[in-house]
């Protein structure tokens, strides 16, 4: 029944890989831009068109010939590749500055803000070149919000929209973590030297009201732990007690000054803050947070809490390492990978030969996602269950909320603290 089909895709792109591995060469022809898949798709070339859903939205309501015609837009997603800004990795801070226009242009759509003449303001009256003194806020009144910026596709956006309280776990395709040239971590990156030394030091955020020993500890505290034990495994080839334990009050900048002189090498229950991702003084350089592990369940409206693990910005590879880690908990879930079956996790070679077993030997402790949060927040660590969590950082009643698996709802949420 599938003889007369012909998809057009556009050559050399991952789409083309996917249709490759997936039809015979007779049932796909190549085109060399979306513009001339959807010319070919237009004169009979071909009868489907192979299209990012951002794409295919805005050509059904751009393209007259598309809009006006017998076609439909199909509503099963095939590969995942979510898009990003790139820049290089020698200078953080820029790469810092990118991610927060971004995060001001959700946080002008959450807040109903938009592009305002008056607003708009330029820089020169700045007295400082310090990234962390420019107006994030600019991007927004001298452009437009996210949703002015977004092209097409109405109403219709999956994961481009503000989330509203529903699952933030996403895990972002890891692409070909296996690749034929190894390249050995360097004798003095933080990765040779966790593995030269056997233990990783791990500095654990807590709650003034916090009480009790806490490796025993559950809830947000018991999961912070976790992930170090985790990140142990992970380093010390399934080794997950190779990891002292350092507490820190969450009222203060002690755990970040601890991580900025050495005293430990990861903080787990750090909150991502604008005033630590960039260099606040000649001491605190600048952090990277992970990937969040734990949303709050405050409204967008308000500053929404992000849990990560936070390292130095000082090894590139060691930050990439640590947040590889968090993704393999929440990639795991998404794909039914247990502890039990943590060899079906993908095999590592980005960061060196000592560490191909990574994120098996991580998963192999932690298990997926949903098994950490049930030992720490009880429950079966299905991600549809929604739980009363009283939550010891916070001080607030939680439900499972922002700490499920993303089923393509509202995915864009800005992080706290913006305007300063």
């Amino acid at each position: 029944e599938c003889s007369d089909l012909l998809i057009c895709v556009v050559e050399g792109s991952t789409h083309h890989v996917f249709v490759a591995r997936t039809f015979p060469s007779d049932y796909y022809k190549l085109g060399s831009s979306l513009e001339e898949i959807t010319e070919m798709l237009l004169n009979g070339s071909c009868n489907i068109g192979t299209y990012d859903k951002s794409a295919a939205q805005s050509i059904t309501v751009l393209n007259d010939g598309i809009r006006d015609g017998i076609y439909t837009l199909g509503n099963k997603i095939l590969t995942e590749e979510p898009l990003a800004i790139a820049s290089r990795n020698t200078d953080w801070e820029f790469s810092d500055i990118i991610n927060w226009v971004v995060h001001a242009l959700f946080f002008g759509e959450e807040q109903g803000l938009t592009k305002n003449e008056t607003l708009c303001q330029n820089y020169t009256g700045l007295s400082s070149h310090v990234a962390s003194d420019l107006d994030f806020m600019n991007a927004v009144y001298c452009v437009g919000n996210y949703g002015d910026l977004f092209d097409g596709g109405g109403n219709n956006r999956g994961r481009n929209q503000i989330n509203n309280g529903t699952g933030m776990l996403y895990a972002v395709p890891f692409g070909d973590l296996d690749i034929d040239t190894i390249v050995e971590p360097a004798i003095d990156s933080m990765l040779s030297k966790l593995r030269a030394e056997g233990t990783i030091h791990c500095g654990v955020t807590i709650p003034a009201n916090f009480t009790g020993r806490v490796i025993e500890s559950g809830k947000l505290v018991g999961m912070g732990v976790d992930y170090c034990r985790a990140l142990s495994a992970a380093i010390f080839t399934g080794d997950s007690e190779a990891v002292k334990f350092t507490t820190f009050p969450d009222i203060d900048n002690s755990s970040f000054v601890s991580l900025a002189n050495g005293t430990i090498d990861v903080i787990v229950g750090g909150r991502v803050q604008r005033e630590y991702d960039f260099e606040s003084s000649a001491t605190l350089e600048g952090f990277h947070f992970s990937t969040p592990y734990y949303y709050g369940n405050e409204p967008f409206i308000d500053n929404v809490s992000f849990y990560s693990v936070v390292t130095r910005e000082d090894d590139v590879l060691f930050a990439s390492f640590v947040n590889c880690i968090v993704l393999a908990t929440i990639y795991a879930q998404t794909n039914g990978i247990t502890r039990d079956k943590s060899g079906d996790m993908p095999y590592v070679s980005v960061f060196g030969t000592a560490l191909n077993w990574a994120l098996r030997d991580a998963i192999a402790y932690s298990g997926g996602y949903g098994e950490i949060y049930s030992r720490n927040f009880g429950g079966d660590g299905g991600y549809d269950q929604i739980a009363s969590l009283s939550i010891e950082s916070g001080g607030f009643k939680s439900t499972r909320g922002r700490n499920t698996l993303n089923k393509g709802g509202p995915l864009m949420l800005s992080l706290p603290h913006l305007p300063p």
